[in-house]
């Protein structure tokens, strides 16, 4: 999954959205200098990124885009559901996804200076610019990917990605409504688990 989905299933944890946050900014075991909540969100991101890669729903929806986009489907895949929960937010969440982005950005920004360099380089435009709730708009989905084609060390054709998502958006949208409450259910078991550690 990606940045909003992480945030979103880290509960009500300013440690465990730290870790959930910079996961994919850390190396390998590179992270023992962290607090000890830090630690636990950067376990449970991997965690759930595990179980997503697995999921049958999250593989249907990299299957439709694998012969397009090869080894970066998966990660359009992401990026697209970030866009169903972004647009869908208030089936999943009572509080506003205003209300929730400024909350993570208030969090991360109060511990900007412990963030991974990656991390720091792109939380300032991330917070200006709003990005997470910006995922339920599909123009901002199209630059998002743009961006990270141009990026990519091979031609990905990612900026092609949501003419894919219009063309099959409910099919993508049906996949992802049921993938979700199956991540969350899981999320949550782990997350208690490993608060109880």
């Amino acid at each position: 999954m990606n940045f909003l989905a992480h945030a979103f299933l880290s509960g009500d944890q300013p440690d465990i959205l730290i870790g959930n946050f910079i996961a994919d900014h850390i190396t390998g075991n590179n992270y023992d200098h962290y607090r000890e909540g830090i630690i636990k969100g950067i376990t449970l991101h991997r965690r759930i990124d595990t179980f997503t890669d697995s999921h049958q729903q999250f593989l249907l929806s990299k299957r439709r885009l694998h012969g397009n986009y090869h080894k970066y489907a998966g990660v359009i895949v992401d990026m697209f559901y970030d866009h169903f929960l972004a647009a869908n937010w208030s089936f999943y969440s009572p509080v506003s996804l205003i209300g929730f982005t400024e909350r993570c950005y208030s969090v991360l920004m109060q511990n900007f200076q412990i963030l991974p360099a990656r991390t720091r380089r792109i939380l300032p435009y991330m917070a200006e610019d709003n990005w997470l709730a910006s995922y339920a708009d599909l123009d901002f989905l199209q630059q998002s990917l743009q961006g990270i084609a141009t990026r990519t060390p091979y031609r990905s054709g990612m900026e092609k990605a949501t003419r894919d998502l219009r063309n099959h958006y409910e099919m993508f949208h049906t996949e992802f409504r049921t993938f979700f409450p199956d991540l969350i259910r899981y999320s949550e078991e782990e997350l208690e688990k490993l608060l109880r550690e």
